[in-house]
């Protein structure tokens, strides 16, 4: 899949934009800015805007050519990532050093999705937050009418609601909703689908998933 992504990043377009994603930058309205993490961040959108409100962040993807072009919008914006290469294997980040990650269209293979959904909780410091958008499986009936929309073909590899509360069990729900949205993030997010949001807070000390 490496290949596949330097090659989909590669050129001198912003293939999915320079803009934030609608839903994330609207719940970083309500958060106060602290340490966050941003897996698979590809070109750089999300991560150059928390760090424009003032969000210390860290992001990974398996793409070269990915951190070349966010590294690109980082230094026209006038702020600092730190950003990695490698998978979620690869990084050494600390147990507990994240106030807050943003999962926004970070689809993992069907066979490291569970596990990693489980490493991003141990990430994640008591009461931290996980915010995440990512198309639903029921994506596929959209994409079949509007390949534009993009998103995974694999169903494993999308979400469920039913996913989210297994991954994230214990945690306090603000939102969790399939909702159809019209998006408008450069060539490859582009019209209506069918999307999995979620808020969440991760639960203090004491509970059964602090272990």
């Amino acid at each position: 899949m490496k290949e596949f992504w330097d090659e989909r990043y590669g050129g001198t377009e912003y293939v999915y934009g320079v803009e934030p994603n609608v839903f994330f930058k609207e719940s970083l309205a309500s958060l106060s800015p602290g340490s966050m993490l941003l897996p698979a961040e590809g070109e750089g959108r999300n991560a150059v805007f928390a760090a424009s409100i003032g969000w210390k962040v860290s992001a990974f993807d398996q793409s070269e050519q990915a951190k070349r072009k966010s590294d690109l919008l980082a230094k026209k914006r006038g702020v600092q990532l730190d950003y990695r290469v490698g998978t979620l294997e690869d990084l050494a980040f600390a147990s507990e050093s994240f106030d807050a990650i943003g999962l926004i269209y970070a689809h993992f293979p069907p066979a490291l999705k569970e596990s990693y959904h489980r490493v991003f909780h141990s990430l994640l410091r008591p009461g931290g937050m996980i915010l995440f958008e990512a198309f639903s499986k029921g994506n596929l009936e959209y994409l079949l009418k509007n390949p534009n929309i993009g998103g995974p073909k694999d169903e494993d590899t999308l979400f469920s609601r039913d996913e989210l509360r297994d991954f994230f069990s214990g945690y306090e729900l603000f939102l969790l909703e399939e909702k159809e949205v019209v998006l408008e993030e450069g060539i490859f997010h582009n019209g209506k689908g069918l999307v999995i949001r979620m808020i969440a807070k991760k639960p203090t000390r004491g509970s059964r998933r602090d272990i």
